[in-house]
């Protein structure tokens, strides 16, 4: 749908001619030049196939040549790809995003075209519609026929056959004597138009007012950051979705970033009641052939909206007029491998790059984005009560020291009475606990002995339903061995603490009646597993759910009144600087499954440390007293969002080279003021997939320049072929 106003500049699709500058989908720090040859039509943006060495290779037109090599030595770009050209703002946002992670340009790139497919021709089929010809003999199956056609859509032979109730050879008939004339129509399914079925829904004056405000900075046409932040059960999702009905029908298309795959199931549900079909999907378990489709309907303005994970924020939007990030304090917003970038972050890089909103929702914000709030960077709008007659749980913590568990076992006498009271009353309870398989370590009662991961310093996680011992960092997988490795005793290994499957098996033994569910990314493999188990959940065909971190957040069980943290301690158990937000945000969301209905709901926190400030925070509802309680704490040392860090880790597959090139690198760190590097040292996990990581922090002033002193350090350094350095600017894993 035509868009109002154009966010096109002139240089976005401008023809260039004589030399241009095409950036390549690998790991280059920048665009090569090549020729245009005479005749061929090349646009800034245009896909185009051209040599590098002995191979040919699909890259985008960047501008025009740099001029650094003579026209008479340039090769000549081969082809231009039918295929609408990169608009110049997903251009402007890769060069900004290689710029601040300090990644290769050709890198992100890749991100941006990593579609198998997408940039072939479409797919044609063929069909048929009504021509001016006449029958030479009618009948009353043709005449149906006539009729069906007559509204002048292609269809296919089958699709008239079935829709005039006729069979195929009478249509067939019809397309002999040319009263049926054939056309091309893409094999593709086309998009449904969200517009087409908006419904209007019932919203709180509360609602109706966040709504009408969010609604307000979509009509304002300009860039604008908004926190929705409401508590859990107050229908962010549906005050957001006015604001997409508002961009929507400006003609705009809109991305809404999820964190989990686990999330689309239920949002989809939702989406498709309020506007009458389903969004757009885009995630890492879509089909070949459907990551083509949507990455071409984006492409070309037919597909309108788009639900996704991090990875849509590079899709080509031929006009996108709204971001919404969900859920945008989730650490899986962050990407770990490749090119290192937080989703959330960039979205707003992106939005303000495109002159458009973008809507942050959450019921526990990260500290950034609070403190972005408290700067007047970002506006702010609030729901702080619950949809309907629903109100918040209560939170309560049980004291482990004063009330243990029976002996061989985890859930507290407490915990176990409060279920036995759901079941009693037909109500459901959840038991959460973040941590998969059965048992995180396997050890020797004879001798000691643990058993670790022969290629990551990591103990290997027992998995007992599937029988074997796994590596939970690089998929290692070992059967359970009979005997010890080490001193050969048999009947000595033992399962030391508890996972999702042994809290299970507890369960099962005190409620043998029960009908069981684990929750795990273990047991449940892409959309339709979770759609499935999440639909039985709703149904009540689930008594107790025993989940990890998938069941925390985004999904609304009307009959679930009591969750029970296994060991709201777990997260606090690392180094992590973000270790009490990260365990408040996440047991927050836990506790706001609980009660989301007329059913009052109760939430008990198994602690060993119950005084704990995350604790206290959440059994007292004071989120707020809380995070100025971290703010102030991480102001006080200069860490985020008050300073900027960056890790390096230097990885080899031999140990005495990964610490001989990290001495070396150690040497010609740079000096400058407000800037401390520590290290190298043992990263957290030191060995990993079979290499040697030492890592670096680079700790600094909010206003340095952090990837100009990361430049200065790195860019001259010579690194041997075995050794790899990685850069995360902005770390949110430390490990």
């Amino acid at each position: 749908m035509a868009s109002e106003i154009s966010t096109a500049r002139p240089e976005d699709d401008a023809v260039l001619s004589g030399t241009v500058s095409v950036l390549i989908p690998l790991a280059l720090p920048k665009p090569y030049d090549y020729k245009v040859p005479p005749g061929m039509e090349v646009r800034a943006g245009s896909y185009v196939v051209v040599p590098l060495g002995t191979q040919e290779i699909v890259g985008v037109v960047w501008g025009e040549g740099s001029g650094e090599v003579g026209h008479n030595r340039l090769k000549a770009i081969g082809e231009v790809i039918d295929a609408p050209p990169m608009p110049g703002v997903l251009r402007r946002f890769i060069d900004w995003v290689a710029q601040y992670t300090v990644s290769p340009a050709g890198s992100v790139l890749r991100l941006a075209i990593r579609a198998p497919g997408a940039l072939e021709p479409p797919r044609m089929r063929i069909a048929y519609r009504l021509g001016s010809q006449r029958p030479p003999r009618m009948t009353p199956a043709r005449q149906r026929v006539i009729e069906v056609a007559g509204d002048g859509f292609a269809r296919t032979v089958r699709e008239l056959a079935e829709e005039a109730g006729v069979s195929d050879s009478v249509v067939r008939g019809l397309v002999a004597s040319q009263v049926l004339v054939q056309v091309d129509i893409p094999a593709e399914a086309p998009f449904p138009d969200p517009l087409a079925a908006v419904k209007t829904v019932s919203l709180s004056a509360e609602q109706g007012e966040a709504a009408a405000r969010l609604a307000a900075a979509v009509a304002a046409r300009k860039f604008s950051a908004t926190l929705l932040d409401g508590v859990t059960g107050s229908g962010k999702t549906e005050v957001y979705f006015e604001a997409v009905a508002a961009a929507l029908a400006q003609g705009k298309q809109v991305l809404i970033l999820l964190p989990e795959i686990a999330l689309t199931s239920q949002f989809l549900e939702r989406f498709e009641r309020r506007f009458g079909c389903r969004p757009a999907e885009w995630h890492s378990d879509l089909a070949s052939r459907e990551r083509r489709r949507v990455w071409r309907g984006v492409a070309e303005g037919r597909a309108q909206v788009v639900a996704g994970a991090r990875s849509a924020l590079f899709l080509p939007f031929s006009d996108l007029g709204l971001i919404i990030v969900d859920e945008e304090h989730d650490a899986a917003f962050k990407q770990e491998d490749g090119v290192p970038y937080h989703a959330r972050d960039m979205a707003v890089v992106r939005a303000s790059l495109g002159h458009l909103p973008i809507i942050l929702s959450s019921a526990t914000p990260s500290l950034e984005t609070s403190v972005n709030v408290q700067q007047g960077k970002y506006d702010v709008v609030r729901l702080a009560e619950r949809h309907g007659e629903a109100l918040l749980p209560q939170v309560s913590a049980i004291d482990m020291r004063a009330d243990p568990p029976e002996r061989g076992r985890w859930l507290s006498p407490v915990l176990v009475t409060e279920m036995v009271k759901a079941l009693a009353a037909g109500e459901q309870s959840m038991l959460f606990l973040n941590r998969r398989g059965y048992a995180p370590l396997t050890l020797c009662r004879t001798c000691g002995h643990r058993i670790e991961c022969p290629q990551c310093s990591a103990w290997l996680v027992e998995h007992r339903f599937r029988r074997e011992l796994a590596c939970h960092h690089c998929g290692y997988t070992a059967p359970v061995p009979k005997a010890c490795p080490s001193c050969g005793a048999e009947d000595a290994l033992v399962a030391c603490g508890p996972g999702v499957e042994r809290i299970a098996e507890e369960v099962a033994e005190i409620f043998p009646e029960a009908r069981i569910a684990i929750v795990s990314s273990d047991n449940l493999r892409g959309p339709a597993a979770h759609e499935e188990i999440f639909a039985a959940i709703e149904a009540r065909e689930i008594d107790i759910i025993i989940g990890t971190q998938i069941v925390a957040k985004g999904h609304h069980f009307p009959w679930l009144t009591l969750v029970g943290v296994v060991d709201a301690d777990l997260g606090l158990e690392n180094g992590d600087l973000r270790a009490g937000e990260r365990t408040y945000q996440l047991l927050q969301q836990v506790a706001g499954r609980a009660g989301r209905a007329e059913r009052p709901g109760r939430v008990f926190l198994q602690s060993f440390m119950p005084e704990h400030g995350v604790m206290r925070a959440l059994v007292s509802g004071k989120r707020d007293e809380f995070l100025a309680r971290e703010a102030q704490a991480r102001e006080r040392v200069g860490l985020p969002p008050f300073g900027r860090l960056a890790g390096i880790v230097v990885s080899a597959p031999d140990a005495a080279l990964a610490q001989r090139v990290a001495r070396d690198m150690a040497r010609i760190a740079p000096r400058a003021d407000d800037v401390t590097v520590l290290g190298p040292a043992p990263a957290p996990l030191a060995l990993l997939r079979g290499r040697t990581r030492l890592r670096f922090l680079v700790k600094a002033g909010r206003q340095v320049n952090i990837q100009a002193f990361l430049h200065a350090w790195l860019d001259d350094f010579k690194v041997p072929n075995a050794v790899r350095i990685s850069v995360d600017v902005d770390p949110y894993s430390f490990m």
